[in-house]
């Protein structure tokens, strides 16, 4: 990419990477943004940011900022907007050496967590989630901060001012925790913070159906024949699969004859491939559903190349003709784990099949486990009663 010296753009990662040297002189970029703030391009292809200005002596002064390379260009553009706001307080830094540790901010922190891990490793809910604690929580509290300088305190004052959501409140502890391990690898601090603060116990809402209400709902679904979102709903109660991972099916993932569904790791929670054994009332529904036309998506929205997305509008029809207030549609599964563990079925079996790696993510449902053995165990119970009383 060849660049004018007067020519102006906003200075990005993506742009200082693809300027190309000139072997014959040196190449200057200002940014729109910021005033001064400037990339000098070598002929020997080092990049430099630099900050010019006029002091309140109306001198002409220019301060190094960092190496392209050393620091990024985000990190770069910290600096310079912490260097503007001094200089329009009547300070001159160029007569102190910078220290380039002030880049290291929570703000800068969360860009580079951003950039380097999370568009790197975790799924697209993920990634919007994480985007929302940061920009909605953690940015407002302690983006100015530096991250050697926050405190444990610090921590445990955001931590309780988010008490009143027990929920949020851990899951951003768990982010700043991840962020901080990242900065401890990256030389940026020595300690994670985060560690001192204790989580808030949640109380998680486990709702599901009994056999008249799951009755119920089948026939409302029965009332939207051949609309491609009621056998979503249909498949995610035959299977208790997560809405995700039924959106994302294929059809070349099904084996109907052998009754198998193998869920490809990109679509699982656990991003491990999973084998299901399918119901034949599954089988029936697929096939249901391969009449209504060719498309490599089980459920195909609009038109055949992409998955059906929205969901939820026929959701809130279904839940209002049907009259199950409040019912959500990852109630669901776990509507399909509670009657499988009520009828006696294994937790591990019952995790096996919701995909669960972790014993005690079933665990929740082994109350009703215990459900039939009090049966049974009371049925001797009676029966030893009726012996004793015939004999006496």
């Amino acid at each position: 990419m060849s660049i004018l010296p007067v020519q102006k753009f906003k200075i990005t990662k993506r742009l200082v990477e693809s300027i190309e040297p000139d072997p014959s002189k040196r190449l200057f970029l200002w940014d729109t943004e910021i005033t001064g703030f400037c990339l000098r391009v070598y002929p020997t292809g080092r990049k430099t940011y630099f900050l010019q200005f006029r002091n309140h002596h109306h001198t002409t002064r220019k301060i190094k900022i960092g190496v392209h390379g050393n620091i990024t260009a985000e990190q770069a553009r910290a600096v310079a907007v912490q260097l503007s706001l001094e200089i329009s307080s009547g300070k001159d830094p160029s007569i102190a050496e910078l220290d380039v540790s002030s880049v290291h901010t929570i703000a800068a922190l969360t860009h580079e967590y951003l950039e380097l891990h999370a568009k790197v490793n975790k799924r697209p809910r993920s990634l919007k989630d994480d985007l929302r604690m940061i920009t909605t929580i953690i940015l407002p509290k302690l983006g100015d901060l530096k991250v050697d300088a926050v405190t444990s305190h610090d921590f445990q004052k955001l931590h309780k001012d988010l008490q009143k959501t027990p929920y949020t409140a851990n899951r951003v502890r768990s982010l700043l925790s991840k962020m901080f391990n990242l900065a401890k690898e990256w030389g940026w601090c020595h300690n994670n913070p985060a560690l001192s603060v204790s989580r808030y116990q949640e109380h998680k809402r486990t709702r599901f159906l009994n056999g008249e209400e799951l009755g119920h709902l089948w026939r409302t679904l029965d009332e939207y024949p051949g609309h491609m979102t009621a056998y979503v709903f249909k498949f995610l109660i035959l299977t208790g699969a997560r809405k995700g991972e039924a959106l994302g099916a294929r059809w070349d993932q099904f084996d109907l004859e052998a009754a198998i569904w193998t869920k490809p790791s990109h679509l699982t929670k656990q991003k491990k491939t999973e084998r299901l054994p399918l119901s034949a009332e599954t089988v029936a529904l697929l096939h249901q559903i391969q009449t209504r036309g060719s498309s490599i998506f089980v459920f195909p929205g609009k038109g055949t190349d992409q998955p059906l997305r929205e969901i939820k509008t026929l959701w809130a029809s279904v839940i209002k003709r049907s009259g199950l207030e409040g019912l959500r549609i990852h109630d669901l599964r776990h509507t399909y784990a509670s009657l499988l563990v009520s009828q006696g079925l294994s937790l591990s079996i019952v995790g096996k099949l919701l995909g669960h790696t972790q014993a005690a993510t079933t665990q929740r449902y082994a109350h009703l486990h215990d459900e039939p053995l009090r049966a049974a165990t009371t049925l001797f119970g009676r029966q030893l009663t009726n012996l004793i009383s015939q004999k006496a």
